[in-house]
């Protein structure tokens, strides 16, 4: 090819009596080179971005090298990256050319309106040479600087979506086809970066929840039956003793392993997040929490998909509940058996039944059993306490679950 190339322009340099047309040719071949060595350069560029996103491990890091590159990349004044949420609205945006008196004036993040909402309307890239002549040219704050030129593209990966914004070509008076194609590559690639990082965020989230669970059932498991071990040792001892100072210290001392176990029953909860253990283990932990109050340990039943039908909230509300029943049990029922259960089908009902002499009238009243039948009405369901068929009190609980 080269030879054919020198041998054509001998050629043509021949056919001209002045050198004109080999300084066409010649000018023409160097045009040639010159665009060809500039798009390998913003080849060479974009790799260079996605390596640069791909590396790194923190996402407000990958949002702002995005948008840093994405600009460099197409030569634009101003970027912008939109995070979207589980909303629909902007969740996160990171600029590059916006200084921060400007981001203070605008104050607040622009609506998914107009142009700005077109890309997760219609995801396909958008270039506009001036975007305030888009008919719907809309959604910037008050106070967002003027822009003309305007390059769109989507982000999207298996959990990312979002949008890259390009606005105002310093080198020219419009975004070319080359940019706009540069920057979909660059925002293919950052969908794929945002989602490693929220993944590897997810795996160092499980890591920890995993390692809380190994320490509370260590802290089960061994802290607390040494720790109940040695009380019951130095209760045994007490019949042992006849000096009254010596048994008020024994005395003394089981009290404040009773409480130490307490405590720990508590860490251990607080460990053992529902969001890795499940709903189940948190009504375990509140029905085991109140044995001692009790003296015995309450019957649990637990039937049906509760960890994967009951949503968040409603676990709330419902833990709440079974804490004001079995908090009212243990301080005014004088009962010699508890039965709960917490049954998941089209609704949810917990019902928690005792033997006791039944609720106070002050208690029946008050605003414990308000907030019971509250927290079932807001779930649009319903509540009620009253006596058993033999004596004590039922407390039953009832919410839809579809």
């Amino acid at each position: 090819d080269g030879r054919r190339w020198r041998a054509g322009a001998r050629h043509f340099a021949s056919q001209s009596s002045n050198g004109t047309s080999q300084t066409v040719f010649s000018g023409s071949k160097w045009s040639v080179v010159a665009s060809v060595q500039q798009s390998d350069a913003r080849l060479q560029q974009l790799l260079d971005a996605m390596l640069s996103i791909g590396s790194e491990l923190s996402l407000p890091t990958v949002l702002q090298r995005i948008v840093d590159s994405a600009c460099k990349l197409v030569d634009a004044r101003y970027g912008a990256l939109g995070v979207v949420g589980e909303d629909g609205r902007l969740s996160e945006l990171v600029t590059n050319g916006v200084d921060e008196s400007t981001h203070e004036a605008v104050g607040r993040l622009p609506d998914l309106t107009g142009v700005l909402g077109l890309l997760l309307t219609d995801p396909r890239p958008l270039r506009l040479r001036d975007v305030s002549e888009h008919p719907k040219a809309a959604g910037f704050p008050d106070g967002h600087p003027v822009m003309t030129s305007f390059l769109g593209v989507p982000i999207r990966g298996r959990d990312a979506a979002g949008s890259l914004y390009l606005a105002d070509k310093e080198t020219g008076a419009e975004f070319s086809e080359e940019d706009e194609q540069l920057a979909v590559m660059l925002a293919a690639a950052s969908g794929v970066a945002i989602d490693n990082v929220r993944l590897k965020a997810s795996l160092e989230h499980v890591a920890v929840l995993e390692d809380r669970e190994r320490i509370a059932r260590e802290l089960h498991d061994k802290v607390i039956q040494r720790l109940f071990a040695t009380g019951m040792a130095l209760q045994t001892t007490l019949p042992l003793t006849t000096r009254p100072e010596v048994s008020v210290r024994i005395n003394q001392a089981v009290d404040e392993i009773d409480e130490t176990i307490r405590d720990i029953r508590r860490t251990i909860f607080a460990l053992e997040a529902r969001s890795r253990r499940g709903i189940r283990v948190d009504v375990f932990a509140r029905v085991d929490a109140v044995r001692e109050l009790l003296g015995f340990t309450p019957e649990l039943r637990l039937e049906g998909p509760i960890d994967s039908t009951v949503p968040e909230a409603t676990a709330d509300h419902l833990l709440a509940t079974l804490h004001e029943a079995l908090s009212n049990i243990a301080h005014h029922a004088n009962a010699s058996s508890v039965g709960v259960s917490v049954e998941a089908g089209d609704e949810l009902r917990l019902q928690v039944v005792d033997d006791g002499v039944g609720l106070p009238v002050e208690i029946e009243s008050g605003n414990g059993l308000r907030n019971i039948e509250r927290r079932a009405l807001e779930l649009r369901g319903s509540a009620s306490v009253r006596k058993g068929d033999h004596g004590g009190t039922v407390v039953d609980w009832r919410v839809p679950l579809s």
